[in-house]
């Protein structure tokens, strides 16, 4: 039995079953709708009918756990006499992860004989997910709470994320691609690749022209950067299941196989939009 819990946040978008599976405990940040006062969490919002509420014109604001939020949870374990591991939302995208170092430095004097450790893994979506998913087995083979803690350090740069969105109106709302770019890609037909960067940052790396070639795009980065064609591969994506049968063809076409699909959770969707889809995996570079 390890004596450490190993926590993550619902911006892994790794559904609740398989972090139970995993033997991994989540936060949720949260969210509310324009036109309503009711803060939600993500794990409390369907994905699907989220992204056909998006479809209808809906705008969701998106909310990051506060410090209180995670000391609740923490101390839960502390006083059981357990140590954490928080694997946290990339600091380039949320104020999650500081809120989890504030609340752990705030309950060190209360509890001098536990820790709780938090790693930045500057990741977002799934690829944090995967990064948790990595961790857990690492657990599971009997590493200890440093042993994780210094592994994810030393591979979150090499976890490669690489996504394309549908719609640039999503991007354009968040100022992520300014108004007239996303007239004209909306005209042209316009789909950038994206990815997650050193710093936790999205950022737009080239442009393709239709979604197949888009998600082509997605494949090709795969192809040129993967480390080894048979780790773990993690899809996510915000309703378009057919897009994601496109691009596992063409990574078994490169002889990978995708170890897990999940649907982009509605935090997450809520500033890429439906159609949003990414490809996750450890490369030689982000």
């Amino acid at each position: 039995m390890t004596d450490y819990i190993i926590y993550t946040d619902s911006a892994c978008d790794i559904d609740v079953p398989s972090l139970k599976e995993w033997n991994v405990k989540h936060i949720s940040l949260s969210l509310t709708f324009e036109d309503e006062g009711k803060v939600l969490l993500n794990d409390e919002v369907e994905p699907v009918a989220f992204y056909n509420r998006m479809r209808e014109g809906a705008v969701a604001k998106t909310a990051a756990v506060n410090t209180e939020s995670f000391k609740r949870a923490f101390e839960e374990e502390l006083k059981e006499g357990k140590d954490i591991l928080y694997i946290g939302f990339s600091t380039g995208l949320s104020t999650t992860c500081n809120s989890a170092s504030i609340a752990a430095k705030q309950l060190a004097d209360t509890y001098p004989d536990n820790r709780v450790v938090c790693v930045d893994t500057l990741a977002a979506s799934a690829g944090q997910g995967l990064l948790v998913y990595l961790a857990a087995k690492k657990r599971d083979e009997g590493c200890t709470l440093d042993e994780v803690a210094q592994y994810l350090e030393d591979n979150k740069l090499n976890l490669c994320h690489w996504f394309t969105v549908d719609d640039l109106v999503y991007l354009k709302r968040g100022g992520r691609v300014s108004p007239a770019a996303a007239f004209v890609g909306g005209v042209l037909g316009i789909k950038p690749v994206m990815h997650v960067d050193n710093d936790g940052h999205l950022v737009n790396v080239f442009k393709a022209r239709g979604r197949k070639a888009a998600l082509r795009g997605l494949a090709d980065k795969f192809a040129e950067t993967v480390i080894d064609k048979n780790g773990t591969i993690f899809i996510c994506h915000a309703d378009c299941d057919a897009d994601v049968e496109t691009l596992k063809n063409m990574l078994a076409e490169q002889g990978a196989n995708v170890d897990k699909v999940v649907y982009t959770g509605p935090v997450i969707g809520a500033h890429s939009g439906p159609g949003t889809i990414a490809l996750f995996f450890l490369g030689t570079t982000r």
